[in-house]
């Protein structure tokens, strides 16, 4: 939002520079991001947010300025003395047929204009303003809108069949084609300003071709109306048309300086343009809505900013801001009635945001605010932390990318269908226009550039939502919360003893399971996949919970096509698990138990098997025997070699025994142990070495 400082000056006196005046008004949140010289004048750039429509014009800077510095507001001329004896009301009639969609609707008829250029000081504040020169009627009506704010638009009279404004919602297959030459299809839920027979233009948003201003010109309708906000920001978003009128409107205009800006407006297009203004002012305002009302609590102000105020100072800055005002020293506070163009006034804690700004936001000290509650964690925030915790101390970063992605990249990590697929319908970015359904597109993205930063050792989480359409709700996406890691580099980094070591896949496969045992988790199984697209064949695992039924993810190492994509030249290992599924997965409890007060005796046991036995099998084969006096089965050792039969291959198990009870025996450890022998046997055909 552009405002000009010189035209500021109109409204209200001011002794400040403006860069000095830009310090004050952002200081009071009104940010000016740049104040830039253009002529003789300066303009200040603000950044509004948008609660604060009233803002987007330079009576609604003019008034923040007069209270910030104290002086005294020029309100704008009317000029009401100018109308002829015809009255507006002879020449054209208005209807409104959605009171709740246009509450307020204003018509004045212009005679004997003659359009054309405007003259130089208008179209140089115009420009300025960031805005082209048309012709004088239409550059007056933005000329009104960005000095009070109120959108305005002007028909040609004749060129409205019967002369009548009607206010409605189109019909079912109406069509019309709006000011910038596009053929717009309407439907019934968009309001339309129409005449006797069809659509004019779109309420509050943009005219149509069939009723513009042209050279041959000679009576002007001048509209002013207030359109309720929510109407016009659905329609304009449907449409995909955003204008000056719209930005303004959406956010809501003041339904009370429709008449003001329609009579100044009048007035400058007799001046410049010549004609007649009829007299009278067609004004439909079937329900004039109620003024709000706040109490301000003196005692509440002193809670919310730990600063004080006088009563008396208090209700002064609130006048100043144009509100009705009645003090009650007994109570310490103020009854306020906010003025029809502050449609963010509502409660009492609004009116202690105003006292605060205006006082100066740079009194309030930094303070801890008082608690009389406790909190508590969100459902499954406690295994969030313990994994967040866990990865950090295994070395690994956290990160947070952004949840848009390009459509191309994700869809080589994931397996949703294309029509599952969400995509934006007014991206920021045209190449981040789908929301993501994988963590690993920015964590991926992120290494990438740590190695264009020559970070070559790498090791990064995240946990996030992913997005995509969901089968039981077409309204709203499914949400999946998931866990992703990415790593690359060497395994001890700047370590001397081990430089030449380099992670692999079970580096990450170890911080897969240490996230599971921080979690409480026993059951997690890993079973080799090759049908992960983007995993390298045989360097890749499905990663399974309740014993194989339920695949909660993938892990394994970066597929070499994916990776030249990207440009990598390391080996480059990633994982994603559902972690929300993982977080709903029953845990074991962890409980004390005492160190072991027996000795703890290990039996080594090398067994010939064939090559595609797993350990993961002959693991579980082997606890499935339920010796209580078995507490560990560890690989130690795996060879290949030619002197071994064809097929085959020599694995080397460390099996541990012990009691809780007693010193084992020589008997009952060998027992234990030719059940186990004997059970590989039968199973795998393995040949004890």
């Amino acid at each position: 939002m552009k405002i000009s400082y010189n035209w500021l000056k109109e409204f209200v006196d001011i002794d400040l520079s403006p860069r000095d005046l830009a310090a004050k008004l952002t200081m009071v949140g009104l940010a000016v991001d740049a104040v830039e010289q253009h002529g003789d004048d300066f303009v200040l750039d603000f950044d509004l947010t948008s609660n604060r429509p009233d803002c987007l014009s330079h009576l609604g800077i003019a008034r923040e300025v007069a209270a910030l510095t104290g002086r005294t507001l020029r309100a704008p001329e009317r000029y009401r003395d100018r109308e002829g004896a015809e009255k507006s009301g002879d020449v054209a009639s208005v209807e409104i047929l959605n009171p709740d969609l246009c509450p307020r609707y204003t018509a004045r008829v212009i005679k004997g204009v003659k359009i054309g250029p405007s003259p130089a000081w208008l179209a140089g504040r115009l420009e300025a303003m960031g805005q082209r020169s048309v012709n004088n009627v239409a550059d007056i009506t933005n000329y009104i809108m960005l000095e009070l704010g109120q959108p305005l638009h002007a028909f040609d009279l004749h060129r409205l069949r019967g002369r009548r404004i009607i206010v409605r919602t189109a019909r079912e297959g109406e069509r019309m084609t709006t000011l910038d030459g596009e053929d717009r299809a309407l439907t019934p839920q968009m309001l339309v300003i129409a005449d006797a027979e069809r659509p004019v233009a779109l309420g509050g948003i943009m005219g149509g071709e069939d009723s513009e201003i042209t050279d041959s010109t000679t009576d002007v309708l001048l509209e002013a109306a207030y359109f309720k906000p929510a109407q016009i920001r659905t329609t304009a978003k449907a449409l995909g048309l955003n204008t000056e009128a719209s930005y303004r409107f959406e956010r809501g205009t003041d339904p009370e300086i429709v008449p003001v800006a329609s009579d100044r407006a009048a007035a400058m297009i007799a001046e410049i343009a010549g004609g007649e203004i009829l007299s009278g002012l067609v004004d439909v305002y079937p329900n004039r809505p109620a003024r709000r009302e706040a109490v301000f609590h003196r005692a509440r102000y002193r809670v919310l900013t730990g600063l004080d105020v006088e009563l008396g100072e208090a209700e002064r800055i609130l006048r100043s801001l144009g509100m009705e005002t009645e003090a009650d020293p007994q109570s310490d506070s103020i009854r306020a009635v906010a003025p029809s163009w502050r449609a963010d006034i509502a409660i009492g804690e609004d009116l202690i945001e105003e006292v605060a700004r205006i006082g100066g936001y740079d009194r309030l000290q930094t303070t801890l605010p008082g608690s009389a509650g406790a909190g508590a964690y969100l459902e499954g925030e406690t295994g969030r932390r313990a994994a967040r915790l866990t990865l950090a101390g295994l070395g690994y970063h956290e990160a947070i990318s952004f949840s848009f992605v390009n459509a191309e990249s994700d869809a080589v990590f994931s397996d949703v269908a294309a029509e599952a697929r969400l995509v934006l319908s007014n991206p920021i970015d045209e190449t981040q226009s789908q929301m993501r359904t994988t963590l690993h597109t920015g964590l991926l993205n992120a290494m990438a550039h740590n190695f264009n930063h020559g970070t070559r050792n790498v090791r990064l989480f995240e946990v996030g939502k992913c997005f995509h359409r969901s089968a039981e709700s077409a309204d709203r996406p499914r949400e999946i919360e998931k866990l992703a890691l990415v790593l690359t580099g060497a395994r001890n980094e700047g370590g001397w003893q081990a430089a030449s070591e380099r992670v692999d896949f079970y580096d990450l496969k170890g911080a897969v399971e240490a996230v599971a045992e921080s979690l409480g988790l026993t059951g997690l199984t890993f079973q080799a996949t090759q049908n992960v697209s983007y995993l390298h064949p045989g360097r890749a695992a499905v990663i399974s919970v309740n014993g194989g039924s339920q695949i909660i993810g993938h892990l394994g190492q970066l597929h070499p096509r994916v990776a030249t994509d990207y440009k990598f030249k390391q080996p480059v290992f990633l994982a994603e698990l559902d972690f929300g599924a993982l977080l709903n997965t029953p845990g074991v409890e962890s409980r004390y138990q005492p160190l072991p007060k027996f000795p703890t005796v290990t039996r080594d046991l090398a067994v010939l098997i064939d090559e595609q036995v797993e350990f993961a099998a002959i693991e579980h084969e082997v606890l499935a025997l339920g010796i209580p006096e078995l507490v560990g089965v560890r690989l130690f050792d795996l060879y290949t070699g030619k002197e071994l039969p064809a097929g085959k291959r020599s694995m080397a198990l460390s099996l541990r025994y012990r009691a809780a009870d007693r010193t084992l025996t020589e008997a009952e450890i060998s027992s234990a142990h030719e059940r186990i022998v004997e059970a590989l046997r039968t199973k795998f055909a393995a040949e004890q070495r």
